[in-house]
């Protein structure tokens, strides 16, 4: 890696990483120098068999409403060509068995039935990439929360099912086997974290994962045949998975995770759960999905689900670099697994549809399928996709602008190979986080790192855009959180100020590890323990986590005790999410001298979906000891259960 030039130098250098959407310095810039503007350290070993693919199944949605591509040259081409000579070895296409409704109205997220990935193995087949399909056995989307099984599959008991799939899945590779598609791998599902076509019990689960693994043995004997997880920050879950494969007797070859760096852990993690997997049972590992965003901005009216001050980890900035360096990263890590095979980007393609409306581009999305879900799919999923229809929520993490222009970072599947030596310039500065207290002083940082292209860290002097009437504001405004902007050389500064009111609990965001806090399991779970991972915590970075894999074992209480409370009356609230968790009972509570004072309900639903239950009134006597806590008891839904506890609170109550 190059040594740092003078930081003070480069500070007076263009940025040209930055802009409305990441690209001031990109591909038309690059092709007049002559070589790339990315800052790109070469993989060391990297082999030549290396799968760097590309999922790009929603590009003939796309194209056909309106999407136009280009190559680095500024004219019009084919997508896949211009994929290809980045560097891009596969691409991955989704395949669900039938995403339309009873009036051949489609559900949306390209419409992904065998007939577009024929077409787009075709086109892949074209340019000399194979193809790796990824069947869902779904109608539409399937993930870690949702396996929903295929309305004409819906009353076969397991037999039938099993048949069914293996049917399904032999006449889609002969479909695509007719095409001259050169179908390279078979995913037996997508991200099947204990549940697939609507079986949540694992017998039954892999007795489908065979029949599929028969059908392409049957029909495209030289692909190899995936099984695909996500989560792997998840505690033993990785090694669980892999023991149930391997007591079956499965039949396949790669085992491959979705990671996405802003949930999913480091990447240290990630060697060591894949590495597990290869060492112990020989199979091939890879990173099945991986994605980063390129600008916080939107860019066709329907939101993102990645942007600025979400509570998710940002390694890299939210740049053309670095995406790029998401990328090199993830190439790397996988790449120095024993028998790690290779990386996938998720949906490169899946840029804005229409113009400078809502409504244009919504009327695209429902007649051709662009957008992530169309009204029609109501009819399968009306509690999702019935009620958040709309548009694309990763155009912020696509390799080609709104206009549909290559950006700088998809060179970087082709630079890992040799490296480049770009410049080493400031990119963006690191946004800071911090608490203050309402009745505090508001001391905000007087430098920020300023992250350089190569993702080291340099810190800088930043001059904040604080007046008397915004830090009069947040004294006054109670709990909440404020985003201050300011200046550092040439680069934008953000600060996120969580203010917070005075708290008599001693580290009720956990942010001090277990301080204070008193677990006691009672059914032998897993895992109780403070995290550390900012996408999982309600505010800060870590949280109370539990999770276990057999069911019946999750029963713990997690308490604090408070001492010498003179007498008043006191307000406890505390907040849980988590999933799978099945047949429950969880509440707060509040003991008084050890005795239960007060209960208050809480539910777990679904990741991301936070419930606080709040206990009002306490009224404590002089020298009484104040006990607060949680009661978590949870069966599990077809196994084991999981959850984060985050934000407890003790406040006087005037």
């Amino acid at each position: 890696m190059r040594k740092h030039r003078i930081l003070a130098m480069a500070l007076l250098l263009p940025l040209g990483l930055l802009g409305a959407f990441g690209c001031a310095v990109g591909a038309d810039a690059a092709e007049e120098a002559g070589e790339s503007s990315l800052y790109v350290e070469k993989v060391d070993g990297l082999p030549k068999d290396f799968i760097l693919g590309m999922d790009a199944s929603s590009v003939i949605a796309e194209e056909d409403s309106g999407v136009k591509y280009y190559g680095f040259d500024g004219r019009e081409r084919d997508v896949f060509a211009t994929l290809a000579d980045s560097g891009i070895t596969h691409i991955r296409v989704r395949v669900w068995n039938h995403p339309y409704d009873a009036d051949g109205n489609g559900y949306g997220g390209g419409n992904n039935d065998i007939d577009k990935a024929v077409q787009i193995g075709r086109r892949a087949a074209q340019y000399g990439m194979k193809l790796i399909v990824d069947f869902h056995y779904s109608d539409f989307w399937a993930d870690p929360a949702k396996q929903m099984v295929p309305l004409e599959w819906a009353d076969m008991d397991i037999a039938e099912k099993s048949e069914a799939l293996y049917a399904f899945t032999r006449e889609s590779l002969e479909k695509l086997n007719e095409a001259g598609a050169a179908v390279g791998m078979v995913q037996l599902g997508n991200e099947t974290t204990g549940a697939l076509c609507g079986e949540t019990d694992w017998d039954n689960i892999l007795t489908l994962m065979a029949s599929g693994s028969r059908a392409v043995r049957e029909t495209c004997p030289e692909a190899l045949v995936a099984v695909h997880f996500t989560n792997p920050e998840r505690g033993g879950a990785y090694a669980d998975y892999a023991r149930r494969l391997d007591e079956f007797g499965l039949d396949y070859d790669v085992f491959a995770t979705s990671y996405y760096p802003y949930w999913h852990g480091t990447l240290e993690n990630l060697s060591s759960v894949l590495g597990q997997v290869a060492g112990t049972y020989g199979k091939k590992v890879m990173v099945m999905e991986t994605s980063y965003a390129y600008t916080a901005e939107d860019s066709d009216f329907s939101g993102n689900t990645i942007g600025d001050g979400g509570g998710v980890v940002k390694n890299y900035p939210y740049t053309v670099q670095g995406q790029a360096n998401e990328v090199r990263d993830v190439i790397d890590t996988v790449a120095r697994i024993e028998n790690g095979i290779g990386v996938v980007y998720w949906e490169g393609t899946w840029i804005s549809v229409g113009g400078s409306t809502r409504a244009e581009n919504a009327a695209l999305w429902e007649e051709y399928g662009s957008g992530w879900a169309s009204s029609y799919a109501a009819v399968y999923d009306p509690d999702d996709a019935g009620r958040y229809y709309g548009g694309c929520a990763v155009d912020n993490q696509a390799f080609f602008d709104p206009q549909g222009r290559p950006l700088e970072s998809l060179r970087v599947f082709g630079l890992v190979r040799t490296g480049n030596d770009g410049p080493v310039v400031p990119d963006a500065a690191e946004d800071v986080t911090m608490t203050a207290d309402v009745s505090g002083e508001i001391a905000l940082p007087e430098t920020v790192s300023a992250i350089m292209t190569d993702n080291s860290r340099q810190e800088v002097p930043v001059q904040w855009e604080l007046d008397d009437a915004l830090l009069e504001q947040m004294r006054t405004g109670g709990a909440k959180t404020y985003e201050i902007t300011g200046r550092a050389g040439d680069l934008t500064a953000r600060c996120f100020v969580d203010m917070v009111v005075s708290d008599l609990l001693v580290n009720g965001g956990f942010e001090d590890g277990d301080v204070g806090w008193t677990a006691t399991d009672l059914a032998n779970a897993d895992e109780l323990y403070v995290e550390d991972k900012q996408s999982d915590s309600l505010t800060g970075t870590k949280h109370f986590h539990f999770w276990s894999a057999a069911a019946n074992s999750v029963e713990f209480t997690l308490e604090q005790t408070v001492e010498g409370l003179p007498a008043g009356r006191y307000a406890y609230s505390v907040s849980i999410m988590g999933g799978d968790c099945g047949e429950s009972e969880i509440y707060a509570y509040v003991k008084l001298d050890g005795e239960t004072a007060a209960t208050a309900p809480m539910t777990i639903t679904s990741y991301g979906e936070w419930d606080t239950a709040s206990i009002g009134d306490i009224e404590a006597a002089e020298g009484q000891s104040l006990t607060v806590g949680v009661y978590v008891k949870c069966a599990g839904a077809g196994g084991g259960a999981w959850g984060k506890i985050d934000d407890a609170r003790l406040d006087p109550v005037a």
